[in-house]
């Protein structure tokens, strides 16, 4: 898709003002907000105003960046071209509120830094969150689930809760916690956004500068946008920022932040912001697009024609313990309707049941080397290298006497910390490596994959200490003992018979949303499916939607055998059609 359609077009052309863009999935949103920013630039000249597109994904961020700089060439000189900032909304605000203003308002003394639950200084009962649930006994909360510390903004005040089997626990401790991380410059993703506020409330000069220097905030997948999002974005559009937002509220999946889409769809009801739809889906065939209007009451079109080969809509019924015949079976469907399996997926609706089809939810071990092991299961068995090097980067970590502040989000997050670069390329080199590094899953994991991978990471340990200074803990030996490693390799080979031959990407809805997928196989549970047949409305309906609307030409969904009798009815009427059926 390259030329502009013409709500597209309507969209680029309008008025510099606070806009509410509602579109549909696959709906171009992407080629939208890039050409409204250059337009913007354009309209601004030389004016020394810098304009912001934002998102919410690194992913997103580098195809906006992929797409605006050849299109920039076309302005004119004055037109100010590098006066745009492209980036992640948290990216945004990091850059620009966190680490150069936050210190002031948190106390600290130095850079704030990311937290990821493995620091060392966390054992420190100082900074101990205690969870208190509406009946029984305040519990802490585990110092590794820190990062499900949510803060939330309602009624004017902050709140800290705690994200535990998808509800979520207020915390009695919490303004007092935080402030004490906040002292020592340490915050968590959420935590980050709460001080990022109180900086804007706290500093009124910081907010009127930030609302010149950015007089224009465009912001896509805005059903993302969670509580303390909108309450920077209101102190922001306040001070004189005119903010446009564009998303699908049916695609607001992270309730707990607040994100459920109702902010951008009221949008439109502020004074002064123009409404715009995006109506025509560039993704899916005909009958996906008719399917997902089903489901969310849209009215939405299809751009393209119909294929000839097999598409649209299909449910099948599945057994836990025969899921790989479901599998094989899409597989087989994907390779007839002429699709891509390295553009296809599995999806699920949590991450627990991901990991089971992956067969990544038991690794072996325990402490450190069951987490190593985990690493090689998702080297060797996902061929998802990302997943696997920030697994083995934790636990390196780990293995640190004293490891500096933030060093595990120095080495997992590249774009912030080019500084970590060698660092972060022997780690890589350890982690992708079987026959030098971490060892293939293939050995015995007692008497072969375990010595290998003591005196390996022994030897990795002793180059991060000559080469960066980083001192390993006393007593490696203990971290690394091959506790409840069993006499078996980590990972057996697959039945030629009933396995799935090509390892298909397996992963949660929320991992692909803004993602086009040719074909996917969403497995669910009898409640995902009875979510998903009866709309948008609540969240577990909304992700169901997502994971639908990936699809550019087939999509499957497999429901519990045991429930199939039951569902059937409703998943015909909805628009699937039942494999096998003729």
């Amino acid at each position: 898709m390259i030329a502009l359609s013409d709500e597209q077009q309507a969209i680029v052309d309008a008025p510099l003002a606070p806009l509410a863009v509602v579109a549909c999935a696959g709906s171009g949103k992407t080629h939208t907000a890039v050409h409204r920013l250059l337009e913007i630039r354009r309209r601004l000249g030389d004016g020394r105003g810098r304009v912001a597109l934002l998102s919410f994904s690194n992913v997103a961020v580098k195809t906006f960046r992929d797409t605006y700089h050849p299109l920039a060439q076309t302005l004119p000189q004055g037109a100010a071209r590098h006066r745009v900032e492209i980036d992640t909304l948290d990216g945004f605000i990091t850059t620009n509120l966190l680490r150069p203003h936050a210190p002031r308002t948190m106390g600290c003394n130095r850079t704030p830094f990311l937290i990821l639950g493995t620091e060392p200084f966390l054992q420190n009962k100082d900074f101990q969150f205690w969870a208190q649930p509406a009946t029984g006994a305040a519990f802490p909360v585990p110092r590794s689930d820190i990062g499900d510390v949510i803060a939330n903004f309602r009624a004017g005040a902050a709140q800290f809760e705690y994200r535990k089997h998808k509800a979520l626990v207020p915390i009695n401790n919490g303004p007092t916690v935080v402030a004490r991380l906040g002292k020592i410059g340490g915050y968590t993703h959420s935590l980050g956004q709460y001080w990022a506020l109180r900086t804007l409330q706290c500093q009124p000069l910081i907010l009127a500068a930030l609302a010149r220097r950015y007089p224009h905030i465009l912001i896509d997948e805005s059903q993302d946008i969670g509580t303390l999002h909108q309450a920077i974005l209101t102190q922001l559009a306040a001070a004189g920022s005119q903010i446009s937002l564009i998303g699908d509220p049916h695609q607001g999946i992270y309730d707990f932040a607040g994100a459920d889409g109702h902010y951008l769809a009221r949008y439109h009801h502020q004074a002064g912001v123009l409404a715009y739809p995006l109506t025509r889906n560039f993704r899916s065939v005909p009958s996906i697009v008719t399917l997902a209007n089903a489901l969310s009451e849209r009215n939405d079109t299809a751009d393209r024609a119909a294929p000839g080969l097999p598409n649209g809509g299909y449910f099948i019924g599945y057994k836990k313990t025969e899921r790989d015949k479901v599998i094989v079976a899409f597989q087989a469907a994907v390779i007839s309707a002429g699709l891509s399996l390295a553009r296809s997926a599995i999806l699920c609706r949590g991450r627990a049941m991901a990991d089971s089809v992956a067969g990544t939810d038991a690794p072996m071990g325990q402490g450190l080397v069951k987490l190593f092991a985990l690493a090689a299961v998702l080297r060797d068995r996902r061929q998802d290298y990302l997943a696997a090097f920030i697994a083995v980067a934790g636990c390196v970590v780990g293995l640190l006497k004293n490891p500096p502040d933030g060093l595990l989000a120095s080495i997992s997050q590249p774009a912030r910390f080019p500084e970590a670069r060698p660092l972060r390329r022997e780690i890589w080199k350890f982690a992708r490596d079987p026959d030098t590094g971490l060892p293939g899953t293939s050995l015995l994991a007692d008497t072969q994959w375990h010595p290998l991978l003591t005196t390996r990471v022994k030897a990795l340990l002793q180059r991060l200490q000559k080469e960066f200074g980083l001192v390993p803990a006393d007593h490696l030996g203990n971290k690394l003992a091959k506790t409840e490693l069993p006499h078996a390799p980590l990972m057996s080979v697959p039945d030629l018979a009933t396995e799935p031959q090509e390892v298909l990407r397996v992963d949660t809805v929320h991992k692909v949303k803004g993602e086009g997928l040719d074909a996917l196989l969403y497995l669910v549970e009898k409640g995902h499916a009875e979510a998903l047949l009866s709309g948008v409305d609540t969240e577990l309906g909304r992700i169901g939607y997502v994971a639908m609307t990936r699809a550019r030409n087939l999509a499957w969904v497999g429901v519990p055998a045991n429930a199939l009798s039951v569902l059937r009815p409703a998943l015909i009427v909805r628009g699937f059609v039942e494999v096998g059926a003729t």
